[in-house]
């Protein structure tokens, strides 16, 4: 959809067109979805998550103002939704050795004592365990370490995700992966 189409939707929309709408809703799903799954809080369905994001769009289409892209407004909308259901959900500050399963618990042990590659299982637990170090995390500092290490995107790019300016972005960086250092440090030393 070009911006010429997305801004003709949007006008018929807030005239209630429901065609017009439902256009605009096949627009941003995959987006949507794709920003949704990459910052999914622990305990809620994707589906759910989508669904709250795409009704909190549509009930606040007037409040588009144009100023920027209409995909870079959605995806702020859904970043805050996530951020806000990470919020909700209760977390445990720090993990221990005894959390974790037995493949999780092997994991840190063949990285304490192999320096080469892991096995196809161990990968999976490698990423198991990456999610529970990072659930030991701020919401906010969760949400920059996926964007950053587990998606990729350099700071203007999440900037432009989050609307945070990039001091703030390289700041909450610095202080997750120190407090990510901290966890990993405790639970090798667990299993010395």
């Amino acid at each position: 959809m070009t911006d010429a189409e997305v801004a003709e939707c949007l006008a018929r929309g807030r005239e209630g067109d429901e065609k017009a709408v439902l256009e605009l809703f096949h627009y941003m799903y995959p987006h949507v979805a794709k920003l949704v799954h990459a910052n999914l809080p622990a305990k809620e369905s994707a589906e759910d998550l989508i669904q709250k994001v795409c009704i909190k769009v549509m009930s606040h289409l007037n409040q588009f103002s144009g100023k920027v892209p209409f995909l870079h407004w959605v995806s702020r909308i859904a970043v805050n939704t996530c951020l806000n259901q990470i919020r909700h959900e209760k977390r445990r500050p720090e993990i221990r050795l005894a959390d974790l399963s037995e493949d999780e618990a092997n994991v840190i042990e063949q990285l304490a004592t192999t320096p080469g590659e892991l096995d196809a299982s161990q990968k999976m637990a490698a990423s198991e365990l990456v999610e529970k170090l990072l659930e030991g995390l701020k919401p906010a500092d969760r949400l920059l370490m996926k964007l950053m290490y587990l998606d990729g995107h350099n700071v203007q790019e999440i900037a432009k995700l989050t609307g945070w300016s990039a001091t703030l972005i390289k700041v909450r960086a610095f202080r997750a992966r120190a407090h990510l250092r901290k966890h990993y440090t405790l639970l090798m030393k667990e299993n010395a």
